[in-house]
């Protein structure tokens, strides 16, 4: 289609008619990329429809719930937009979930319907007596619909349930509707232009995916399904391939593709901005991507409970983009409880924050205080500039002789050390002194940090209290379903390591904020 059609012109409110206003003005544009082959937005549009059909003749209508459990595919997409067509409300199952997350989960939604490939070996769902396999949709595919379903949806309707990692509980289910997906598009900035070719890393089941289903359709995108397993060969096989123009990747993945051989002799100029997922790059791997690569990278605070926070700039430098995590986006508001520069709860309010729990009105009431404002958990402060320096999560922090310690303050500083390529840290019991803290360290190829050295590179810059009591060398971090970092693990192996004598703390030192 060459650009002669960037966006999709014209007023919607729900996303079915977004979808066929894609169709009908790009069709023929590559909406979806991958091992399966490739799918148009026409095609997309027409196959949605067949299997809206079919749904319909399994028994699902409007406020029904169905649950995919698949890998990241165009069939997947076809499912989720079939769904929509018929006001009904997807929900997707990330396949390394247990079986005690699935089920609470199943509890909570009760889908109407699994649609769910044979090959993924997931458990079956508490109930699940209805289901259909993802083999069936190539013949769905090939019928002719003569009453394909129009004007189910409304702006207020359900679209999607999402599901957090658990790690702290049982999954609790943001839900977005068409409203929300619409406002994550419009706060999306640098992260969309028009006619964009997008990596797509994450699995399907993500907020990275699913709550941005509008902002795909609206901007013509083309999602570029990642190959898995991930190696830096083949993702830069498919940047090339499909001049990909937005790279969505983690900081280890960003390191290794400016290390490829050759790199540099590459024209890779068509690609147009990058994200560092999961965490900020450290600033001189920023300033190498930008000299290799020719990109900026940027950082995007999200949760799943609102897709979109808040997010660096393109011309940030590389100390903002890796010490903050940016200004609030379109439409949305960032606040901090507390006094002004001093770390607080993060309290978020706007447009792309979700209606609620699914299902779940009391933990719904409990997310949001009484100035409707969203409760995310998380610690921070702003700072001069107005952007937002995290300070972990509330759960996280630990009281190591009376002064607490948020662990990603520490864990920004250790990212810097030369021998230390990715680091966590959690705080684990101890006798006397309440708590102390284990750095868990993925040292640089052919480094062997120590405890010493790290505790005073943190001395050197933090209050002494805050540097490491405990050290362990992992060659890599335990990650969750959601692919985040899983403390839950790693505080099970601090419990499980023998811990050393607390070292003596002389005082609350430079930098200082527990109280």
């Amino acid at each position: 289609m060459g650009q002669e059609r960037l966006v999709v012109s014209g007023e919607f409110d729900t996303v079915d008619k977004l979808l066929a206003a894609a169709a009908a003005q790009a069709g023929e544009r590559d909406a979806y990329v991958g091992a399966d082959g490739r799918m148009t937005f026409a095609e997309w549009h027409l196959r949605s429809d067949g299997v809206a059909d079919e749904l319909r003749r399994r028994g699902v209508g409007r406020g029904d719930v169905v649950a995919l459990v698949m890998p990241n595919s165009s069939d997947f997409a076809v499912v989720f937009a079939a769904v929509v067509k018929l006001g009904a409300v997807t929900t997707a199952l990330n396949t390394r979930l247990g079986p005690r997350e699935l089920e609470a989960i199943a509890q909570t939604c009760s889908p109407q319907l699994v649609v769910r490939d044979a090959d993924v070996g997931a458990p079956l769902l508490a109930g699940e007596s209805l289901s259909m396999l993802r083999s069936e949709l190539e013949g769905i595919y090939a019928r002719t619909v003569v009453d394909p379903p129009r004007g189910q949806c409304y702006p207020a309707d359900p679209v999607v349930i999402m599901w957090t990692s658990g790690t702290t509980g049982d999954p609790k289910g943001p839900y977005l509707d068409h409203r929300n997906l619409r406002a994550v598009s419009e706060a999306a900035g640098a992260m969309s232009a028009p006619a964009d070719r997008r990596l797509v890393p994450t699995p399907f089941p993500h907020a990275g995916y699913m709550a941005r289903l509008w902002d795909q359709i609206y901007h013509l995108t083309t999602a570029v399904i990642g190959v898995v397993p991930w190696s830096v060969d083949s993702m830069l096989q498919q940047i090339l391939e499909e001049q990909v123009t937005v790279i969505g990747a983690v900081p280890t993945q960003w390191e290794k593709l400016v290390q490829v051989p050759g790199i540099d002799d590459l024209d890779l100029s068509f690609v147009r901005v990058g994200l560092s997922a999961t965490a900020p790059a450290k600033p001189d791997l920023v300033e190498r991507v930008k000299h290799v690569l020719g990109c900026p990278l940027v950082v995007r605070y999200a949760m799943t409970e609102s897709p979109s926070i808040a997010g660096t700039e393109p011309d940030d430098p590389p100390d903002t983009q890796f010490r903050t995590v940016g200004r609030p986006q379109l439409g949305m508001e960032v606040s901090v409880l507390g006094a002004e520069g001093e770390v607080g709860m993060v309290r978020v309010r706007g447009a792309c924050v979700m209606r609620g729990y699914w299902n779940d009105p009391a933990r719904t009431a409990k997310a949001f205080d009484s100035e409707g404002w969203l409760l995310t958990g998380d610690l921070g402060y702003l700072d001069g500039n107005g952007n937002l320096v995290l300070a972990g999560r509330s759960s996280d922090m630990y009281i190591r002789g009376g002064y607490n310690v948020y662990p990603a303050e520490v864990e920004g500083l250790l990212a810097t050390h030369p021998k230390v390529a990715n680091v966590s840290i959690v705080g684990t019991p101890a006798p006397t002194i309440g708590e102390i803290g284990v750095a868990f360290v993925v040292p640089v190829a052919g480094e062997t940090p120590t405890l010493d050295e790290l505790r005073e590179f943190v001395r050197r810059n933090l209050a002494d209290y805050k540097a490491p009591d405990a050290l362990q060398l992992i060659p890599e971090l335990p990650a969750s379903a959601m692919h985040k970092v899983n403390r839950g693990a790693l505080r099970e192996m601090a419990k499980a390591s023998v811990a050393p004598e607390p070292l003596p703390v002389r005082g609350p030192g430079i930098a200082g904020t527990g109280h």
